[in-house]
């Protein structure tokens, strides 16, 4: 994720892919040209999340980084939080949002897939003779 330096107060830039936005200066989610309305630790977590796109990041940083939890804490409120963020994000949850189990979560830019049109070497119908 880049980083736009100000002065002295570096601003992550906006991520965009095709289906999800999110300004961080405007604190706003948008999925599909929808905004999507999110609590602040939810906001937290997926922003979090975003601006370390691609990388694990473990349970405990992301309980200690959102809410200021230590690692001798046990609680299921991130697990809750993950599962009401899927359910925001609907049919795309998966594909941003991967668990590794035992370790953590990791945000994933959406990737459409590619199909490539085969291109026929001949043409398929003999033009006049």
């Amino acid at each position: 994720m880049g980083m736009l330096y100000t002065g002295n107060n570096p601003q992550v830039m906006p991520y965009r892919d095709e289906h999800l936005a999110m300004d961080f200066t405007q604190q706003a989610v948008v999925l599909d040209s929808e905004r999507v309305i999110l609590t602040r630790k939810e906001y937290d977590l997926l922003a979090l999340m975003v601006q370390h796109a691609g990388e694990i990041i473990p349970r405990e940083a992301l309980l200690m980084q959102v809410w200021g939890y230590s690692p001798e804490i046990r609680t299921r409120t991130l697990d809750v939080h993950v599962r009401r963020l899927r359910k925001k994000l609907g049919g795309y949850a998966d594909q941003y949002i991967e668990t590794i189990f035992g370790v953590g979560y990791r945000f994933q830019p959406f990737h459409a897939p590619r199909f490539f049109q085969h291109i026929a070497a001949k043409p398929l119908m003999a033009m006049g003779a």
